[in-house]
């Protein structure tokens, strides 16, 4: 019998999320740890008329092609997974790792020629996903890898994670995800006509303009969990510092205590606690891994503990966080990149973030 917050998630995804109509082409992509979810999700596509495909990776794959392929195999981009994203109408991701360290053996500059390699088709995705062409959505399905991660058991992290989605109980889920989606209005109209960023605070002496940039309503459409408001900042308008209160957890490996350093837009300094080598090595990448694509507030207070999960711990009520990399076209975003790594600020003490010298934040708490 499948567990009913499975299924009242799979409702959630379909029918909110990515609004599936009868007669789409819709691709659900997970792992086979996931199989409870992408069966309830795939049964609810049918029943919506949609025409269901699944994409399912067996445990150990992504490891095996790492460790396995030859240049050209790490160069080649999947005909499968190109048709999807370039002539699909909606995609579903569950995110179900058996081994979240299975990568960290993996040499960088493998994993770096392949997100070069797969840059022009991830360009693809945001720029259909910007027009609407392509509805997403990204979750996560527990499993004990997860939960180890969270030090938290199955049965807790069950429960965490079909909370923070507000399913874990019979109800109105899309009713909490709208209202969400209501307050994110309210914060981004507030914002729209200002210019000028300034967030400080014991870990962080950042400026940067948001001048002509939109702010994008993060209320459960692509991300379930979701919450949070994001832009993309104006690219050479960063400088300052930051160092970021959680490790970042990224191709199997933690990269632990970052600071970076901008100087008009560009890092310019970076430092790691652990992991350095890699931090550097993706930062090198290419000429835009150096610049920011994203500038977001977390708004999920729901979700007040790290689980090195970057799905939910983005989401953090009254944390900062920003990403290297390439930035979302619908923001106004111009950065582009192979990468695109989330890293983390907690704001909830003795920090604040001014907007057009207006205290906007504070302390983890929106002051308007």
């Amino acid at each position: 019998m499948t567990d009913p917050r499975t299924d009242r998630l799979a409702q959630l995804l379909v029918d909110y999320s990515t609004n599936v109509q009868p007669g789409q082409q819709v691709l659900i992509r997970g792992t086979l740890a996931a199989a409870p979810l992408l069966q309830a999700v795939y049964e609810r596509v049918l029943e919506r008329g949609a025409h269901a495909f699944v994409m399912a990776a067996l445990p150990g794959q992504q490891e095996a092609f790492l460790r396995l392929a030859q240049a050209q195999q790490l160069d080649y981009v999947s005909p499968l997974e190109r048709l999807a994203i370039e002539s699909f109408d909606a995609m579903i991701s569950t995110l179900a790792d058996e081994n979240t360290r299975a990568l960290s053996a993996v040499a960088p500059e493998r994993q770096v020629r392949v997100s070069k390699a797969r840059a022009p088709l991830m360009a693809t995705y945001m720029n259909r996903a910007a027009s609407g062409a392509l509805q997403w959505v990204v979750t996560q399905y527990p499993t004990n890898a997860a939960a180890q991660d969270a030090e938290l058991s199955l049965r807790d992290y069950e429960q965490f994670v079909y909370g923070a989605c507000h399913v874990a109980e019979a109800g109105d889920a899309v009713q909490h995800w709208r209202a969400q989606y209501a307050e994110h209005e309210r914060l981004i109209a507030w914002l729209k006509p200002r210019a000028h960023v300034h967030a400080r605070g014991p870990n962080i002496d950042l400026q940067l303009s948001i001048k002509g940039r939109s702010f994008i309503n993060a209320g459960g459409v692509h991300n379930m969990p979701d919450g949070e408001i994001f832009t993309g900042p104006v690219e050479d308008s960063v400088n300052g510092w930051v160092k970021f209160s959680f490790p970042v957890v990224a191709y199997g490996r933690e990269i632990e205590g970052i600071e970076l350093e901008f100087s008009a837009g560009r890092v310019v300094q970076a430092r790691a606690a652990k992991n350095a080598d890699f931090l550097i090595k993706t930062l090198d990448t290419d000429a835009g891994a150096r610049y920011l694509g994203e500038w977001a507030i977390g708004t999920n207070f729901g979700i007040q503990r790290f689980t090195k999960s970057i799905l939910f711990d983005e989401k953090i009520g009254g944390t900062l966080h920003m990403a290297v990399g390439r930035g979302y076209p619908e923001s106004g975003s111009r950065n582009e990149s192979a990468v695109h790594w989330d890293m983390i600020c907690d704001l909830r003490a003795e920090s604040e973030i001014l907007v057009d010298g207006e205290l906007f934040f504070r302390n983890g708490t929106f002051q308007i």
